[in-house]
């Protein structure tokens, strides 16, 4: 069975590489993500479903130190004993910042401003034994540590 994105219109899927989905404002050229109707800078109805750039760099990050309350369903959080993992602000050039996981990489290897590129990563299985997967971001490749 086909992996599958944790929400519709996420990701540009099934792709090779695929793309965050967002918008650009006709009118100011304001990029939104996730894709919504409105732009949240003028007010324009005039969003175009555009994909984003799958490469940035890092803006900051911290670590998620404690387990996730219900009803979060991700599997990959479920360790036991508990493992923090990362998370990070990612500047997609000339677009916006995106908040996502950062996997790949440790903590230490991590530096503000470092190239980062979008990966997708599996999240949990769904009630059908399907993959769900969800977006995070990696170090780019020889890039860290």
């Amino acid at each position: 069975m086909a992996p599958v994105p944790i929400a519709d219109d996420l990701l540009t899927w099934p792709d090779g590489e695929p793309s965050l989905i967002g918008g650009r404002c006709a009118e100011c050229g304001a990029f939104t993500f996730p894709l919504r109707a409105g732009c949240p800078r003028c007010g324009a109805t005039s969003v175009e479903r555009t994909p984003l750039n799958r490469s940035g760099t890092l803006w900051t990050w911290t670590t998620q130190g404690f387990p996730p309350k219900a009803p979060f369903r991700g599997e990959f959080a479920g360790t036991d004993p508990f493992e923090p993992w990362l998370v990070g602000v990612v500047e997609l050039t000339g677009q916006l910042r995106v908040e996502g996981l950062i996997v790949g990489c440790t903590r230490d290897e991590l530096a503000i401003g470092m190239p980062m590129r979008l990966v997708t990563m599996p999240f949990r299985t769904g009630e059908d034994g399907s993959e769900i997967i969800t977006f995070a971001f990696s170090p780019e490749e020889g890039d860290h540590a």
